[in-house]
């Protein structure tokens, strides 16, 4: 569909529409100096005035003059854990006269809407969903929270040094997975509908046409960002090259540098390891059932009866990009990496997982 205008002094009754539509609504606004997707009532809580500047292992949030409300790269956290919960109880087993009752937990989630995702995080929202809704056994949290989401996209202006959503094929304008999508201008938003619910919304707003001046306008800002965005992986056959050099000295030289911290999974948008463990009641008559996020760099990870298979950050480190890179390649039929960055901004040592690709591919 053709791009309608919603002026930026009307932004808030698109706020207050998803709200009286029954959403929780959530968009990026500043915290603790980061930009980070929380509770959202206002327009005035979006992070007017801020840019992002990020580089390996730098964040850091510059003031400046724009009056825009989304010049910046992403946020610090994707929206990951608006779906696939970083803790969670499944269950809980209660005790009566010998006998154990399990209850499963509630499943019933509130609709959210979310305002400002980028495309790296709907690709990575896009493979998330093949892990857990498009295997035999389908995780009923995560389809419970998926099936009541509205997401409302604004296609990126202005990405940073860590990005590379173009070297991984996908490139800073959304293309598929949104409802509503939006291209912020000056004094306006040019924003169109991609689902039935996302044009219920629109309905309810006082949009007017676009005009010529409008469109050539978004389509400047899409050919400057793309230009912008430079491919940073080598032009190789990736996959087959990692696999090739499994043995490559250069595994030892990253991991002598990784911390194996686990951040850049937990920043990762496509990310989705997990453990489980039970936590008993101090009365000894109930336990809660626990899933939280887990990480390929945790000794824990690999262990088999007794044995760490991984025991050493090498073999981790080599685990997490080899299966990022290549291997993602059978099981989802595509890279699970959607060229975010924010592995390399948030590693606490400044690894650059593009000249780790490198010097491994071409060894």
């Amino acid at each position: 569909m053709s791009n309608r205008i919603l002026k930026k002094p009307d932004f808030d009754q698109l706020i207050n529409t998803l709200l009286s539509n029954g959403y929780e609504v959530y968009g990026p606004q500043v915290k603790e100096d980061a930009i980070v997707f929380d509770v959202l009532h206002s327009a005035s809580q979006f992070p007017q005035f801020y840019g992002d500047e990020q580089r390996a292992g730098q964040y850091r949030l510059n003031k400046n003059n724009n009056q825009r409300w989304f010049a910046w790269a992403n946020t610090a956290q994707g929206i990951k854990p608006l779906l696939f919960s970083p803790s969670e109880q499944l269950w809980t087993a209660t005790s009566h006269d010998g006998a154990i009752e399990f209850k499963a937990t509630d499943s019933s989630y509130k609709p959210k809407a979310i305002i400002g995702v980028r495309n790296c995080d709907l690709v990575g929202l896009s493979l998330q969903d093949q892990h857990f809704l498009g295997q035999e056994t389908i995780d009923p949290y995560y389809k419970a929270r998926r099936e009541q989401l509205l997401l409302i996209a604004v296609n990126c202006t202005h990405p940073s040094q860590s990005c590379f959503c173009d070297a991984t094929g996908d490139g800073p304008i959304v293309k598929a997975g949104y409802d509503i999508v939006l291209d912020e201008l000056d004094d306006a938003f040019a924003i169109k509908a991609a689902s039935e619910s996302g044009e219920v919304i629109l309905d309810a707003l006082p949009l007017t046409a676009s005009h010529p001046t409008y469109d050539q306008q978004v389509a400047k800002q899409h050919d400057t960002v793309k230009n912008m965005s430079s491919a940073d992986l080598p032009a190789i056959n990736i996959q087959q090259a990692l696999q090739k050099n499994a043995d490559s000295a250069h595994w030892d030289e990253w991991a002598k540098k990784c911390l194996a911290c686990g951040n850049c999974t937990a920043v990762c948008p496509s990310c989705f390891c997990y453990s489980e463990h039970d936590v008993p009641a101090l009365d000894g008559n109930s336990s809660q059932h626990i899933r939280q996020w887990d990480s390929c760099f945790n000794q824990s990870h690999s262990y088999i009866h007794g044995i760490v298979i991984r025991s050493e950050i090498k073999f981790r480190y080599r685990q997490w990009l080899t299966h990022k890179f290549s291997f993602w390649h059978d099981q989802y039929g595509r890279s699970g990496c959607s060229g975010c960055g924010r592995c390399i901004t948030w590693c606490p040592v400044g690894i650059d997982v593009r000249e780790a690709i490198s010097e491994v591919c071409n060894d």
